[in-house]
């Protein structure tokens, strides 16, 4: 009798060893993603698509990377798969509150990360066709709505936003002044264009949810730069901010005669502002992982990123740090034609004295 109760507990301990093994835990996990190529295509698409005006053949690619995010906010991974993460040097483990805002749902991280994506093609044709000394025009547009606000199911993201309260909106932060220039729940008169069609709207603001004495209608607004010709960013399932650079090389690549990558695949990251400074990223571990195994020549990565840099990179990827797009440029006409490129000892020392 002692023997079988000794089995029968020992069962009794395998069993919820084994169900604890598939509860979930507050962890995400990051992976290297897939590589985009931005002088290439998906599906028929061609990711940077540009018209009504001289173009030249490209060759090679100029990828920008991705990284997968498994758990979202909502819904987390169970234990097991954390323990493979954290013995598995190419994952990232990370807690979900390190990754994803207090009592953020997985449909407002969705649309966070698309408007932090249209926010980078606009940047990155700002820094492109600066960097050609090209005409830069500008619109402010609605970057986010967000749910259950007044302008839930009347704005959208990617709105033309032309008055507030009859008042003309020349920048962002105009916009936030004219909101809340009044009382919590007054009307507030949005006029927006879009599809090239004038809509009107009048909403009636509710409270900050960070300050409640401030009027608030659940929308984020930005900068929107165009060309006078047409540039197409035409990338689905993919969010962020971190392709402004591979897109600004892309647009210079395409608009420039010569391949500036010499014909090599080239990988990197980074966000970029309209004036070309390229920005630290997140999960660049996983995206220089996803380069050396699609098997980049180069890999172009954020010298504010020089940290993670120092920490170490797969074995194998050449990585030069940049700081500006100008450099980024300067970078690939060296390694086409063969010279020496930064490093990450001769750049991110030289930032740590």
């Amino acid at each position: 009798m002692p023997k079988f109760r000794f089995v029968s507990l020992s069962f009794v301990f395998i069993a919820l060893a084994v169900f604890a093994l598939f509860q979930p835990v507050p962890y995400v996990l990051e992976k290297p993603g897939p590589l985009y190529n931005s002088l290439g295509s998906v599906d028929g698409k061609k990711l940077v698509f540009i018209s009504g005006t001289k173009t030249y053949p490209t060759s090679g690619e100029i990828n920008m990377t991705t990284v997968g995010v498994y758990g979202g906010p909502e819904d987390g991974i169970d234990l097991l798969k954390a323990i493979k993460g954290w013995l598995d040097p190419q994952i990232n483990v990370q807690p979900r509150e390190a990754v994803y805002p207090e009592n953020l749902t997985d449909d407002q991280e969705h649309e966070i990360n698309m408007a932090y994506f249209s926010e980078s093609q606009s940047d990155a044709t700002a820094a492109a066709l600066n960097y050609l000394n090209l005409p830069v025009a500008s619109q402010i547009f609605i970057t986010s709505v967000q749910a259950d606000y007044p302008a839930d199911g009347k704005l959208q993201p990617n709105d033309v936003l032309l008055a507030i309260d009859g008042v003309q909106v020349t920048s962002p932060e105009q916009a936030v002044r004219l909101i809340r220039r009044n009382s919590v729940g007054s009307i507030v008169e949005v006029e927006v264009s879009r599809h090239h069609k004038v809509k009107k709207f009048k909403l009636k603001s509710t409270s900050n949810p960070e300050d409640e004495t401030i009027p608030y209608i659940g929308i984020g607004v930005g900068t929107m730069y165009s060309a006078d010709f047409n540039i197409d960013f035409q990338v689905d399932d993919v969010g962020g901010p971190s392709g402004g650079t591979m897109f600004a090389l892309s647009i210079i690549d395409q608009l420039t005669p010569g391949y500036l990558n010499g014909g090599k695949v080239i990988a990197g990251t980074g966000t970029i502002t309209p004036e070309g400074k390229v920005g630290a990223i997140g999960g660049i571990e996983q995206k220089m992982y996803a380069s050396r195994d699609y098997g980049a020549d180069l890999f172009l990565a954020p010298a504010e990123n020089c940290d993670d840099l120092l920490a170490g990179t797969p074995q194998g990827l050449q990585v030069a740090p940049v700081k500006t797009l100008s450099q980024a440029v300067s970078v690939l006409t060296a390694f086409k034609a063969g010279k020496p490129l930064p490093t990450i000892k001769s750049v991110c020392t030289k930032k740590e004295k």
